[in-house]
């Protein structure tokens, strides 16, 4: 029998959002609701930086729960990088040990320095998983 293989590539979320550093949580807020994104990629600020990652979960510690101004936080300040990142040919079962053993819940799929998308547990599982059981 042989092993069937789901790839990040054929789960991953295609649309993201994708933000400069010096952008404001408001204006990322903003972003986020517009474009229904759960997550912000921070861009790179040349070839030889990292990209950044900012969860809802990031702005509520940092921002929320600090009683911080939306207006006055740069994304920067709050994101994390460099990212814990995916190759698009991973195998789905190998993202999903590295979600448990490194506490992730988003990943972003890099190929070639660019970001194809973002791999995240409903993905995983909503997709990942659900076509594995066919």
């Amino acid at each position: 029998m042989t092993k069937r293989v789901i790839k990040a590539s054929d789960i991953m979320q295609e649309k993201h959002l994708e933000l400069d550093g010096l952008a404001t949580v408001k204006e990322a807020l903003e972003a986020m609701r517009r474009e229904d994104a759960d997550v912000v990629i921070v861009k790179k600020r040349d070839e030889h930086d990292a990209y950044g990652l900012v969860l809802l979960s990031d702005i509520a510690k940092n921002v929320l729960a600090k009683d911080r101004s939306p207006d006055r936080v740069n994304i920067y300040e709050i994101m994390s990088k460099p990212v814990i990142s995916i190759e698009p040919e991973l195998d789905v079962r190998y993202c999903a040990r590295l979600f448990n053993r490194f506490g992730l819940s988003n990943v972003p799929v890099i190929q070639n320095g660019k970001v194809l998308g973002i791999v995240s547990y409903s993905e995983l599982v909503l997709h990942g998983l659900y076509e594995l059981m066919d």
